[in-house]
Parts: C-alpha cells; structure tokens; sequence
C-alpha cells in the first residue's frame, strides 16, 4: 500500500461531501469558491476560510492499510462592519459547528485520491473547539484537533 496524501484527502472528501450534506462550504464562499487551504492562509486571503495541517499522528507497521493522522482545523473569520455587525466570533464558532457536522459520524466512506480508492473509517474529535482572537485585531478562529483513521487498499 503506498501511503496516501492526508492533506488531499481531507480536503477531497470536505469538498465533495460537504457540498452535498451541511452548510460548510456555503459560510467559506460557496461550491466553486472555497476558501479552504492546507497549511497557513494565503496573505490578504478573504474570510471566512478553514485551514488545516496534519500535525502527527500514528501508523501500525503490523497493520500497514490503516494510518491515523491527527489533524489541527482553524476555522477564521474577522469581524464585519456595518449594519447589521456581524461578530467574527460568533462566525468562526459557526464554521467549526458545521466542520464537526461534516466530520461526525463517519463510518467507511470511500474518498478517491490519485485514482485510488481509501475509506475513512472514523473521525474522533481530540480536543473541542476553542476560541481563539488572533494577533490581528477583528480576526478570530475556533481550533479543534481530530484523529482520523483512514484505511487504505
């Protein structure tokens, strides 16, 4: 089994599912638009987004189809001005409610990367969304950490 792009992926899988299941995609610019990215935010980059970054995880060596990385989601957003005030805290605590949508309750699904076929098998919250105000003032994300266990062919 060659090892999987994790980062494609996810991203594969919230892309496609996510536009036909939950609200994700429509609160980070719509199916065609989404502001989505793997690593840091692009410089000026238009809120709200979600970024990720796979920031360790395990593999059995005895169990070589299965990988189970743990994956850091940011979701941001800034504060709007003008009526009606839109609160980017309240914006990003939304972005993350509707990613744990998309994320709970995973059993086998299929996500095809590269041609190949892999599943999700689960993912497991780690660590519950936080609050987060950013060093740029009128910025804010809600952090959560996930295990996802993905089997291979």
């Amino acid at each position: 089994m060659s090892l999987v792009d994790i980062n494609v992926l996810i991203r594969t899988y919230l892309l496609t599912s996510c536009v036909l299941t939950d609200p994700l995609i429509a609160l980070i610019g719509g199916a065609g638009d989404e502001r989505m990215y793997q690593g840091r935010l692009p410089e000026d980059v238009t809120l709200p987004a979600v970024s990720f970054i796979t920031r360790g995880g395990s593999a059995d060596p005895n169990v070589p189809k299965y990988t189970i990385p743990s994956v850091q989601f940011d979701c941001w957003a800034e504060d709007v001005e003008g009526p009606p005030f839109v609160s980017g805290a309240i914006t990003a605590r939304k972005i993350y409610r509707a990613l744990y949508d998309a994320l709970a309750g995973l059993v086998s699904v299929p996500v095809t990367v590269d041609a190949v076929e892999y599943y999700i098998m689960k993912a497991r919250e780690e660590v519950h969304g936080q609050d987060l105000m950013d060093e740029i003032p009128g910025y804010f994300r809600v952090i959560s950490f996930y295990s996802i266990t993905i089997r291979g062919i």
